[in-house]
């Protein structure tokens, strides 16, 4: 519920910035509040079922994994009445920014990349926490995954694929949390690396180009 509110807020308060329509607004109010529902409904059936069958029991199960699909689905329509309605809001500006921020370099890619792989190598050494391939902090899964997508980002200046090569670059970054082989820290200082050095390496071909 608290990270439900948290990105209801956001949306509320990119809303009021963006100045939709009161149509639009009403739209996505609805689906904001369709998806707190789902998820009060969620914590209610699990509150019964853990009443009625503290133990495992497979209907117990099937119950409470049917509740959090409800959730999930509509969390995903809520997403989509979001990118519908907001995309032609958003990507315009968010396209302007990586236009002056970007410009297509193979080269300064690939040195992006082999820079950000080597710092976070080069930390894991200072830091004596990990093997260069495995644990320690940073992630390097999450350096390099963002190293691209920002990369990906900034010589496409498309923003719906930048906006996908950065659901990418999370999908992975979470990976190494569900497995437990990085902290949260860890996952996001890697992120960091991988977005700021990737950004001044291409800025740097960019300025030299011109």
């Amino acid at each position: 519920m608290r990270n439900h509110f948290v990105s209801a807020a956001v949306v509320l308060l990119l809303v009021l910035f963006l100045r939709v329509t009161p149509l639009e607004f009403a739209v996505l109010a609805l689906s904001i509040l369709f998806v707190l529902c789902a998820e009060l409904l969620n914590t209610a059936v699990e509150a019964v079922v853990d009443l009625i069958s503290p133990g495992f029991h497979p209907l117990a199960k099937i119950a409470k994994d049917t509740a959090a699909g409800a959730v999930l689905i509509a969390a995903c329509g809520a997403a989509i009445m979001g990118y519908l309605i907001l995309a032609k809001y958003v990507l315009p500006h968010y396209g302007k920014v990586l236009a002056m921020l970007g410009t297509p370099s193979d080269m300064g890619t690939l040195v992006s990349i082999l820079i950000v792989i080597i710092v976070v190598i080069m930390i894991k050494s200072l830091t004596g926490s990990g093997t260069p391939l495995h644990g320690g902090m940073p992630s390097g899964h999450a350096a390099v995954a963002f190293s691209i997508a920002t990369a990906v980002s900034l010589n496409t200046q498309d923003p719906l694929i930048s906006l996908l090569s950065i659901s990418l670059a999370s999908m992975v970054s979470h990976s190494r949390l569900l497995m437990r082989i990085h902290s949260l820290r860890d996952v996001v200082i890697g992120a960091c690396i991988g977005c700021v050095i990737t950004t001044m390496v291409l800025l740097l071909f960019k300025k030299f180009a011109i």
